[in-house]
């Protein structure tokens, strides 16, 4: 580990936020297999309701992406994080509530999963933001993966967290994990001491729209954020259109129980560990741009192994072809996460953050609905071979920029205005 590395450790403001993310992470991870669940096993949702579902949840991305890109570059960032953790408190409180009282629907479900979804656009645009006003430059890489390989580990325990709760308490009951996760998260943020530098912001008569306008203006130019932003659109197509259906296929295709497909879901997960805590290393070795390539061409074909999956030792493709997925996924968001910090004006980071992922994260309803519609016309192996046929060639798309002539990925634009 470097010296900036071991420094981060001792940054107690870094500290609570990386704990408070750890901790919301591992709820969140709860929720992506206890939800599914919930509307499969209580409420007999059909494959393509549970596709909706898990569409429902990233749409709100396209209702009002770009309009929160610009206001969180004109907002304090910390206020914006702490409300959006309190709604999802709320909200995902609602339901095992719901479920008390016997009047728990789908309608409810898909309600929780908008709104949630709809607080997660302004907490993530706000935090790409904040982080780099709380660590320094130089230990901005290593702050990312150490947040990136702590909820990546999450990731592996939420699922078997899930699996545990669900044997003994139920689906609807695994929820409170996450509602108690994101009180964890407020309580961080309210420990923070740093204060926040205010926004800067030309006292002219530039409208919202204008501002959202520079963000898309600033991607469309740039030839690597361009085809980063094409490659996530395209490539959360197929990763989101296999997940979807995955739990459907698991318990239905295959026939394994709520708890093992917790388990399944934490082991795949381990790669995602691997993936965040070497990315760093990697890079320094091999090159940014060369180790992203490599991470982006060379996981997504595994997920070939997953249509292979049968009971018993034929689980083993599951697991293999996610845990490779979920490295390669890692190493790629760690990289191109901190390089867009470090790359874009800070001035303008928010609304390209948001730029990225209107488009990034706006393609993923539709990978959802994808999924959920091959499920119901082919059959959920079918689909599944179709889907991750077509993720398989994503990494290509990468090749049309110029990420393949350069060893490490630019510290600043090349192009001026």
């Amino acid at each position: 580990m470097t010296a900036a590395g071991l420094a981060l450790f001792w940054h107690r403001d870094f500290r609570r936020l990386w704990i408070g993310q750890t901790t919301s992470t591992l709820g969140s991870s709860v929720t992506s297999v206890a939800l599914p669940i919930v509307a499969v096993a209580t409420l007999d949702a059909s494959t393509f309701r549970v596709a909706l579902l898990s569409a429902a949840a990233w749409v709100p991305w396209l209702l009002v992406g770009l309009p929160a890109g610009a206001w969180v570059d004109r907002l304090p960032r910390r206020p914006v994080m702490l409300a959006c953790d309190l709604t999802a408190l709320l909200l995902f409180l609602s339901v095992p509530v719901a479920a008390w009282l016997g009047v728990l629907t789908f309608g409810h479900l898909l309600a929780v999963a908008l709104g949630a979804g709809t607080a997660s656009v302004f907490f993530q645009t706000a935090y790409q933001v904040y982080l780099p006003s709380l660590v320094d430059g130089g230990d901005l890489a290593d702050a990312n993966a150490k947040v990136q390989a702590t909820e990546a580990a999450a990731q592996v325990g939420g699922p078997g967290v899930a699996g545990l709760i669900m044997q003994f308490a139920g689906a609807v009951n695994a929820l409170l994990a996450d509602a108690v996760s994101f009180l964890v998260s407020v309580l961080c943020l309210l420990s923070i001491r740093a204060r926040e530098p205010h926004p800067k912001r030309a006292r002219h008569s530039s409208t919202l729209r204008q501002e959202m306008n520079e963000g898309v203006r600033f991607v469309a130019r740039d030839p690597y954020l361009r085809v980063l932003t094409i490659f996530g659109a395209v490539s959360n197509i197929g990763l989101i259109g296999y997940q979807t259906i995955l739990v459907v296929f698991l318990i239905r295709e295959i026939g394994v129980s709520p708890g093992v497909v917790g388990g399944l879901a934490a082991a795949t997960s381990l790669g995602g560990v691997l993936g965040a805590s070497a990315a760093t290393a990697l890079a320094r070795r091999f090159g940014s741009a060369r180790t992203l390539l490599l991470a982006e061409l060379g996981a997504a074909p595994f997920g070939l192994l997953i249509p292979l999956t049968t009971p018993g030792a034929g689980l083993t493709m599951t697991v293999a072809g996610g845990f490779v997925i979920g490295t390669g996924v890692a190493v790629g968001n760690v990289l191109k996460g901190s390089f867009r910090q470090t790359y874009t004006p800070h001035g303008l980071l928010g609304r390209v953050t948001v730029s990225m992922q209107f488009i990034n994260y706006g393609t993923i309803p539709l990978g959802a609905l994808l999924g959920g519609a091959l499920g119901t016309a082919l059959g959920v192996r079918p689909a599944m071979w179709v889907i991750t046929s077509g993720l398989a060639l994503t990494g290509l798309i990468l090749l049309a920029g110029p990420l393949r002539h350069d060893r490490n990925l630019p510290g600043s634009p090349m192009w001026s205005g």
